[in-house]
Formats: structure tokens, sequence, C-alpha cells
């Protein structure tokens, strides 16, 4: 297990479509591993595996500092429900905060490391961390759905 470096604001890895990952092998326990201990090291509560500079379609969840740990890989939503507005930061985006409009509740897909499905019932400041992750998959950043305090 290692500590990776995190991929800044301005990084065009940033801005691309993860790939599916269609290998379950344990290069993919290490990457997994590798993003706990890089999110944990940042005093992060998720991280994608595109901030490490991989384009697969993984991330990491922890909101209560290691206890539950999320593993995401090739994750869908298959519901999403309710609305909430909080502030967000983001490890790729040092410095920079802002408040989004996120689902309240989420009913996501997922595989482990092992190429099991699991199906994640989430709400709250999970379902918030998820959706923010799940975002990074696809190449999207907090930072482009920021709201204003007025909306």
């Amino acid at each position: 297990m290692a500590v990776r470096e995190i991929v800044k604001l301005g990084d065009e890895t940033l801005r691309m479509k993860a790939k599916e990952v269609t290998e379950f092998d344990s290069h993919l326990g290490v990457l997994i591993d590798d993003m706990f201990d890089t999110m944990f090291k940042a005093d992060g509560v998720g991280l994608a595996a595109p901030q490490v500079g991989i384009l697969r379609r993984v991330c990491v969840v922890s909101v209560d500092g290691g206890i539950t740990k999320y593993e995401l890989v090739n994750p869908v939503i298959v519901k999403a429900s309710g609305t909430q507005r909080g502030a967000e930061g983001c490890l790729s985006c040092p410095g920079k905060s802002g408040v989004v409009v996120r689902p309240k509740k989420l009913t996501v897909q997922a595989q482990n490391r092992y190429g099991e499905t699991k199906l994640y019932k989430v709400d709250g400041f999970t379902a918030v961390a998820f959706s923010h992750e799940m975002d990074h998959l696809d190449g999207v950043l907090f930072i482009d759905k920021v709201i204003s305090e007025d909306d």
C-alpha cells in the first residue's frame, strides 16, 4: 500500500471519461488500497481513480474515518431522489469550495475489487460523496456544478 500523488486542477486527466474496469486482479486491489491510503493521508472522504492519474471507473468513499469503506468499481446510479445543498471541496481543487446541489438519496450498483456486484443505498453526506466521486469518472468536477447561495 502506498500514497499516490493527487492530480490537481489543470491536469487534462481530470476532464477525461474513465474506462470500464474489465480485469479484476491483484493490480485492481493494489489501486483500491492505495486510493484509500491516499484519501486518508489527504484528509478526504472520497477519491476517484482519475484523481491519481488512472482513467478507470473506480472510486473509494469513507465518510467516517475508515469505519465504513466503500469501493466502487464501474458504479452506476440506479435511483436518485430528493435534493440537498451543501458546501463542497475537492482534493484535486485545493483552496476552492462552493455550494452544490446533489441527490439526497442514492441507490448505486457497483462491483468490488473481486468483481462481485453490490447494491448500496446511501443518503445524506454519503450520497454527496458518492455523487461527487462518480462525477470524476465522467470528467466532471464539483466546480462545474457550483451554484450561488441565492439560487
